[in-house]
C-alpha cells in the first residue's frame, strides 16, 4: 500500500491570488473568512442558512469536463472544502478599463437594484449563468435565481437585466473564459495527492487523499463529522452552534463523484451533487427532473449531494422516497469491507440508520423503470421553489395485461419519523384491478400505515389528506380518468 503524504495547509485560488492557509477551524465558513480576514464585504450575510443568496460566490473545480464554475452559498460553505478550487467573489468582476462588468452594467441600466443588499448575490448568480448560457431563456434565468431572494424589485427588472447581459459584452471574452487555461494549470499544480490535516486533537479537519484514505481515516475516528456538500452540516454550525470537530471533508473525492449505468441500473457515488446527477437522472427517469429542480436553489443543488441527503436520514429528505419506490439499493463501506442493502432498510428510526461506527455511504444504485411501468413523484410545499417539503409521495406501478396491479411501491416523506412505504395500501392494491373504486377502498389503509405529526409546515390532518390525494392524482394520471380529489372543510376554506 502506498503511503499517503500529509500536507498541513489548504490551498486554493481567491480571485487572482494563490492562498495557503495552515490555521483553519473545522467550522470556519467561507463567508466569515472573506469578510473578516480578507475584507471582501461584497459577499453578504442575509440568512446564514443557504436560502437568500446574498452570500453567493462562484467556486471553480476541476472535473472530467475541465474547469467548471458553480454558484454556491458562502455562508454554509466551509473553508475546509475549498482545497484545489478557484473562489471568485463579486470584487473580481471587471469590464473594459473604466467600465463595469456586463452583468453589473445590465443591472444598473435595467434598475435591477434598489437597497442593494442582495445585489452582489444576484450578480454572481447571473455571472455563473452567463458564463454557461450567454443567451439564456426565461426558464434558465428563473432556475439560476431560485436561490436568490430580493425584498425590493419584484424580480422583473432583474429578469430583463439577465436577458440583456450579452448586449454589453461577450462571455467568451470574459476573464474567466480567457484565463481558464491558466487557472486550470494552477489548480492542477495544487493536486499533489496528499491528505490535508490541520489542527490537533479533536479540533482538527481532514481532507482525505482519496476514497481509500477516507475509509482508513473514518475507521480510526468513527465519531468524526463527514462533510460532503454541507447544505445540512452548515446549518448545524450557523443555526445550532454545534461542534463538528473533527471534520472530514469529502466533497471533491473523485472516487465518490462518479455516475454510471450498467444493465439498467444507475450507480451514483455518494459525492455526486444534484446538479451533476441531473442530466443523467432527468433523461433516464424523467419524473426526477422536476423534483430536482425544486430541491433548494441553484447554489444548494451545486453543493448538496444525493449521498448526503440519504445519509442524513431526515424524514423530509427529498430523494429517499422516490429512490425507495424505484427499488434502489445502497452500498456502505467500512475500511475495505463493503455491503449492499435495500435503501428502505437503511432507515430504522428517527435519527437512526443502519450504519455501523466508521461506516459510510459509498454509492446508491437506482434501477431505471421499464417503459411499460408508471412512476411519479409529487412534492408538497408552502411555496413552489426553494422550500422544504411538507409531504412527498413517490409511486411505482406495474400493471398486468388484464389491468390488475402486478407490482406497486408507494413511499412517502414527511409522513413518519423516517422515509416510509405505505405497505398496507400497497397490499390492498396488489392483484386488484387498477380502478377508482379499488384505489379509494385502499386509501382506508393509510390510517394504519402512517400517523403524521403537526408542525410548522403542515398539520397532521393536512398531511393525511394530502397523502390520499396524491394517490388519487397518480391514479388519474396513469388511467386517463379525472379523479375527484377529497377536500376537507378546513382545507377548502
Amino acid at each position: 500500500m502506498t503511503k499517503i503524504s500529509i500536507r498541513n495547509e489548504i490551498r486554493f485560488i481567491l480571485n487572482g491570488r494563490d492562498v495557503a492557509l495552515s490555521s483553519v477551524a473545522p467550522d470556519a465558513t467561507l463567508l466569515d473568512w472573506l469578510r473578516l480576514d480578507r475584507s471582501l464585504r461584497g459577499t453578504k450575510e442575509g440568512c446564514a442558512e443557504g436560502d437568500c443568496g446574498a452570500c453567493t460566490v462562484l467556486v471553480g473545480k476541476l472535473s472530467e469536463g475541465g474547469l467548471v464554475y458553480e454558484s454556491v452559498n458562502a455562508c454554509i460553505r466551509f473553508l475546509g472544502s475549498l482545497d484545489g478550487t478557484h473562489v471568485v467573489t463579486v470584487e473580481h468582476l471587471r469590464g473594459s478599463p473604466g467600465q463595469l462588468h456586463p452583468v453589473q452594467q445590465a443591472m444598473v441600466d435595467f434598475h435591477g437594484s434598489q437597497c442593494g443588499f442582495c445585489t452582489p448575490g444576484f450578480v454572481m448568480s447571473l455571472y455563473g449563468l452567463w458564463m454557461k448560457s450567454p443567451d439564456p431563456s426565461n426558464a434558465d434565468v428563473e432556475k439560476a435565481l431560485q436561490g436568490n431572494l430580493c425584498r425590493c424589485t419584484g424580480y422583473e427588472a432583474i429578469m430583463r437585466a439577465a436577458q440583456a447581459i450579452s448586449s454589453y459584452g461577450k462571455a467568451a471574452k470574459d476573464p474567466l473564459a480567457t484565463e481558464r487555461k491558466a487557472i486550470t494549470a494552477r489548480l492542477e499544480a495544487m493536486r499533489d495527492g496528499a491528505r490535508v490535516e490541520i489542527g490537533t486533537g479533536k479540533a482538527r479537519l481532514v481532507v482525505p487523499a482519496d476514497v481509500d484514505d477516507f475509509a482508513a481515516v473514518l475507521d480510526k475516528e468513527p465519531g468524526a463529522t463527514i462533510v460532503a456538500g454541507s447544505t445540512d452540516v452548515g446549518l448545524w454550525v450557523t443555526k445550532h452552534m454545534r461542534d463538528i470537530s473533527p471534520a472530514i471533508f469529502i466533497g471533491d473525492l473523485d472516487g465518490l463523484c462518479t455516475i454510471s449505468e450498467d444493465k439498467g441500473v444507475i450507480s451514483i457515488g455518494a459525492g455526486v451533487t444534484y446538479t451533476d446527477a441531473f442530466a443523467t437522472l432527468a433523461k433516464r427517469i424523467p419524473a426526477l427532473g422536476p423534483l430536482f429542480d425544486r430541491i433548494g436553489g441553484e447554489q444548494v443543488r451545486n453543493m448538496g449531494t444525493i449521498g448526503g441527503n440519504i445519509a442524513n436520514g431526515s424524514p423530509i429528505g427529498d430523494t429517499p422516497p422516490p429512490l425507495i419506490a424505484l427499488g434502489a439499493s445502497l452500498t456502505l463501506r467500512k475500511g475495505k469491507k463493503q455491503r449492499t442493502i435495500p435503501l428502505e432498510t437503511f432507515f430504522i428510526a428517527y435519527g437512526k440508520q443502519d450504519r455501523q461506527p466508521g461506516e459510510f455511504v459509498e454509492a446508491v444504485h437506482v434501477p431505471v423503470p421499464a417503459k411499460e411501468t408508471k412512476f411519479a413523484v409529487y412534492k408538497i410545499t408552502k411555496r413552489r421553489d426553494e422550500d422544504i417539503t411538507a409531504a412527498l409521495g413517490a409511486f411505482f406501478l406495474e400493471l398486468a395485461k388484464d389491468g390488475t396491479v402486478a407490482d406497486i411501491c408507494i413511499a412517502y416523506g414527511g409522513m413518519a419519523a423516517t422515509p416510509k412505504r405505505a405497505l398496507g395500501v400497497e397490499h390492498a392494491l396488489l392483484g386488484k384491478s387498477w380502478t377508482e373504486a379499488t384505489v379509494e377502498a385502499a386509501m382506508a389503509e393509510y390510517a394504519n400505515d402512517f400517523t403524521p405529526l403537526t408542525d410548522m409546515r403542515a398539520s397532521a390532518e393536512y398531511r393525511a389528506l394530502a397523502a390520499k390525494n396524491l394517490l388519487l392524482r397518480f391514479f388519474a394520471e396513469t388511467s386517463g380518468t379525472k379523479a375527484p380529489f377529497q377536500v376537507s372543510r378546513h382545507e377548502a376554506a
